[in-house]
């Protein structure tokens, strides 16, 4: 672990001042390495107080450990500070032969994508950024709803650490006090010689602690610790993945389909050129979104977008 890290560790257990001269004693480096980590730790976005003759004290942020995420869930992590897309790094793992069940994890992205390519806020300091690679090597249509799946892990995992309630909207993403903290983007490759999905990419943003927003997206995007986190980004992430790969399949879904947002309300959606309006009445395994039409005629929607008529 790097004295930075080591530095971290310290302080964020400390609910006082520390002086430079005892952490430099605790781990056995000297007090202008100590002032160097100060200053990484800053750099990462920490937000750190220093008093003379009393020391240092972590006032706000944390810090990402790949260690600590690796020892607490069932995946390697690969982790970049700073990248265009954490998407983008997963792809490129596939293609130089990744066996899979990897994290790619970020704390910045310089070009964030969400589903139809718009652009996602990755601001460098409160947000998570992270994709999974996993290899199913099955045919299409055996594959399980990894969306939903990975939304119902989410939704386990913060209520397991945090006693928060969370909301799904159709179909990936998740809300809180009616508005959107994180997305769902969820890839697949597929061979063509065996006609077999062979790598699946789940990615996820998910503002953790961001306090501001561009103008545009302020009624829109809030935060799940929008003031002060009780937990760290290291202990959410490492318990997302730990539920996605621990819970029944079962399970996940009923947290899915009993939070979801928008059973059970009037909806609009675009078919088409037309857009039609109707009442969401149910949500297969297969992340379909059943709609009961004006006229009493039920459909399913496989993908798209729909929006609430009343919240």
């Amino acid at each position: 672990m790097k004295s930075y890290q080591q530095v971290y560790n310290i302080l964020v257990t400390e609910t006082d001042y520390l002086s430079g001269e005892k952490i430099a004693e605790r781990l056995n480096i000297s007090r202008t390495a100590v002032w160097k980590a100060i200053q990484r730790l800053q750099q990462e976005g920490l937000i750190i107080d220093s008093i003379k003759n009393r020391g240092y004290k972590l006032l706000q942020g944390d810090l990402i450990l790949p260690q600590e995420i690796e020892a607490n869930s069932p995946i390697t992590v690969q982790f970049k500070p700073i990248t265009k897309s954490t998407q983008t790094d997963a792809k490129k793992a596939v293609e130089a032969g990744s066996t899979g069940d990897t994290l790619y994890l970020s704390t910045s992205q310089t070009a964030g994508r969400g589903r139809f390519h718009r652009p996602y806020f990755s601001p460098p300091q409160g947000g998570i950024y992270m994709s999974l690679h996993i290899k199913p090597n099955l045919p299409y249509n055996q594959l399980p709803a990894y969306t939903l799946l990975v939304a119902g892990a989410i939704y386990k995992a913060i209520k397991n650490l945090a006693m928060i309630d969370v909301s799904i909207k159709w179909v990936n993403d998740i809300y809180l006090n009616q508005k959107k903290i994180a997305g769902i983007l969820t890839e697949a490759v597929t061979s063509i010689e065996t006609g077999l999905v062979t790598d699946i990419i789940i990615g996820v943003g998910l503002n953790f602690s961001i306090m501001d927003f561009p103008q545009d997206l302020r009624e829109k995007a809030g935060s799940l610790f929008p003031n002060g986190a009780p937990i760290t980004r290291n202990e959410l992430i490492a318990e997302i993945w730990r539920c996605f790969y621990e819970t029944n399949s079962d399970e996940l879904l009923h947290f899915y389909k009993t939070n979801s947002l928008v059973l059970g309300k009037d909806i609009r959606f675009k078919q088409g050129e037309e857009i039609l309006s109707g009442k969401a009445t149910n949500i297969s395994d297969k992340g379909e979104l059943q709609i009961e039409l004006a006229n009493g005629k039920k459909m399913w929607l496989n993908s798209g977008e729909i929006s609430l008529t009343k919240w």
